[in-house]
């Protein structure tokens, strides 16, 4: 009964996705334009730097990651904070605790069909064309379905983490300015907008101990068979600092909303 309620949901999500196609496609636009950007961003930093590699990375790697990076970003990209707080001030947050379904897993199921249209929309044929344009820089193997696999968890991660910013909005009833400290740090310190291997070596060893990495430096680590992910061991090394977070993220995540909840109190509704 679970299972046929959370892909009722995901199938709800694709359709809702699907039908807002206006959303959609500025979307796209706006992540071309990003990476028009960074193209010519990390283009200059190169030539003035006169070298050709950087830290290990190469112009072509830096731009592949990066690309793979935006990509990837919209796949995971969640709005829980943003759609709490507005529950918490129109009251329809009751009608969503009262559904026959855990607020926290109704919440994750509810973005679910979102990821898979964007997976299909814009990862993909970024990747494709990424592969295509590159002439096999980016290995074709194995790696592929571990990609998958830390995908999944990767999403696992970002939601719990959002979660945790969102549970804050049942004291503060807005968490704006929150909610944008959490996304520059999760931008920052995940890979996503500069790699981790630009990083001072002191602040990239910090960063290991951290949450954020497990988001989208492993994923695409493994996806392009960088460092220790080019074999297996690594692989599931990586895989274990994710499934590590997901577990340390869920506990402390489920333990505030319990105590949380609690003290809820709304607007209107």
């Amino acid at each position: 009964m679970i299972l046929r309620k959370m892909f009722s949901l995901t199938r709800a999500g694709i359709m809702e996705s699907l039908h807002f196609r206006l959303g959609t496609f500025a979307a796209l636009i706006g992540n071309i334009t990003y990476l028009i950007l960074v193209y010519f961003l990390w283009k200059a930093i190169y030539e003035s730097s006169g070298v050709t590699e950087v830290n290990g990375m190469t112009f072509s790697d830096t731009m592949i990651y990066l690309i793979l990076a935006s990509s990837l970003f919209t796949v995971l990209e969640m709005f829980v904070v943003w759609d709490m707080s507005r529950s918490i001030q129109s009251g329809k947050i009751i009608l969503d605790l009262l559904k026959p379904m855990p607020y926290r897993l109704y919440t994750f199921w509810s973005y679910s069909g979102s990821h898979v249209t964007m997976f299909v929309l814009t990862f993909i044929p970024t990747f494709v064309i990424v592969a295509i344009i590159t002439g096999g820089a980016i290995p074709m193997g194995i790696n592929l379905l571990w990609f998958l696999i830390s995908i999944v968890l990767a999403l696992v991660v970002n939601y719990n983490m959002e979660m945790i910013v969102a549970t804050l909005c049942l004291y503060t009833e807005s968490t704006w300015g929150i909610n944008i400290v959490k996304e520059t740090i999760v931008m920052l310190l995940s890979g996503a907008s500069i790699p981790l291997a630009f990083f001072p070596e002191g602040l990239r060893h910090a960063v290991e101990f951290m949450p954020f990495r497990a988001v989208y430096d492993i994923p695409l680590k493994i996806l392009l068979c960088k460092d220790q992910a080019a074999t297996l061991p690594g692989v599931l090394a990586y895989m274990g600092i994710q499934l590590i977070w997901i577990v340390a993220l869920s506990l402390a995540g489920n333990l505030f909303w319990q105590i949380s909840v609690r003290k809820i109190t709304v607007n209107g509704g």
